[in-house]
């Protein structure tokens, strides 16, 4: 038996959720091995969405502690392209450059999700968003929650700098 097939299959969904792009932010997984399943979310007050879609993927990965197979589900093209379809490898190339020659955003994500997959035998498979996918919309309803819980804590805080707010155009004072 292959060294692929000894290890544990686990199913990993990811997701993230912002309330302006760039402000709070929330993220969350959903990790599955058998029976057994684990749940994280977690805030950020000054992000965005990409940023919450990497960073929960990064704290599932982390949570492994041994090298598995993982079917990642997300609904991030930006992930899910980036793994799949070389996008990562190629930046890695070009020190972190895109085709055109711009950086690339997020590099320290970047980094560190390169450095998880190492370990790890990743499968990378696309959901829509907020359709059917039960898993896919759990994931998002943990990470709106979690930066409501934040927004939620932090309110009529004598400093809210380290909030960022978006307001609608036409909105509310």
């Amino acid at each position: 038996m292959s060294a692929e097939r000894e290890k544990k299959t686990v199913v990993l969904y990811t997701d993230g959720a912002c309330t302006g792009n760039p402000g709070v932010g929330g993220w969350a997984c959903i990790l599955t091995y058998g029976k057994a399943e684990k749940r994280l979310s977690g805030a950020d007050p000054a992000t965005t969405n990409n940023r919450m879609e990497m960073t929960a993927l990064i704290q599932g990965l982390k949570c492994l502690k041994e090298s598995c197979n993982v079917n990642v589900f997300s609904d991030s093209s930006y992930i899910i392209n980036a793994f799949n379809q070389g996008w990562l490898d190629s930046w890695i190339r070009h020190g972190f450059r895109k085709a055109d020659g711009k950086p690339v955003l997020n590099v320290d994500l970047w980094q560190e999700l390169y450095e998880l997959s190492k370990h790890q035998n990743l499968n990378f498979n696309w959901v829509k968003g907020h359709a059917d996918n039960h898993m896919n919309n759990e994931c998002d309803h943990m990470a709106v929650q979690a930066y409501r819980d934040y927004i939620e804590a932090h309110k009529g805080q004598e400093d809210d700098t380290d909030i960022q707010y978006t307001r609608a155009p036409g909105g509310m004072e």
